[in-house]
């Protein structure tokens, strides 16, 4: 889901003008989704170095994605969300703000794409075995039902704050039509 999620935020950048709209709804729902990917990212990383005996045996993250990617990819998710939600408070013409966005999506692209494609093998691997496991997985209605309220929050906030980004829909760099 967070990753179709984000297929459509990156498809909407492809043609950002006539997509504006879809480009800052899409962003305002995956806040919730994103925040609780990151919030369930750090529990696990809290379990492993606390060496909780469940989360040792499945291993750690490779080293270099442990050192190097993780943090980057973590200070570049914030800083794409921060950027996006400032430039619907100061409105067209966001100059810093804008770059920040900008640059904070270039670095968050390449990390992110690091990380997927080095997690990519798990993938199919994990979503058998999580398909598999049947409705009567302990925690599994919690797991579905947390999904459910981060988006539901999500679509909240994008239909709340959407009316914030109308003076970017009539903005063409400083010249109106």
């Amino acid at each position: 889901m967070l990753f179709v999620l984000l297929a459509v935020e990156g498809v909407s950048i492809l043609a950002i003008r006539p997509l504006l709209s879809l480009h800052v709804f899409v962003g305002l729902l995956l806040i919730p989704p994103v925040a609780l990917k990151l919030a369930s990212t750090g529990y696990r990383f809290f379990r492993y170095y606390t060496r909780d005996l469940e989360y040792v045996a499945k291993g750690p993250p490779y080293v270099l994605m442990r050192m190097l990617v993780a943090p980057v990819l973590v200070a570049a998710t914030f800083g794409v969300f921060a950027t996006g939600v400032a430039l619907l408070v100061v409105g067209p013409g966001g100059g810093i703000v804008l770059g920040l966005h900008k640059a904070s999506f270039v670095i968050w692209g390449g990390a992110f794409a690091i990380h997927v494609l080095a997690y990519a093998l798990r993938v199919p691997g994990l979503v058998g075995a999580d398909w598999g496991r049947g409705r009567g997985t302990p925690g599994m209605a919690l797991r579905y039902a947390i999904l459910a309220v981060t988006l539901v929050a999500g679509l909240i906030i994008a239909v709340a704050a959407l009316p914030a980004a109308h003076p970017w829909l009539h903005w063409h760099g400083g010249h109106d039509r």
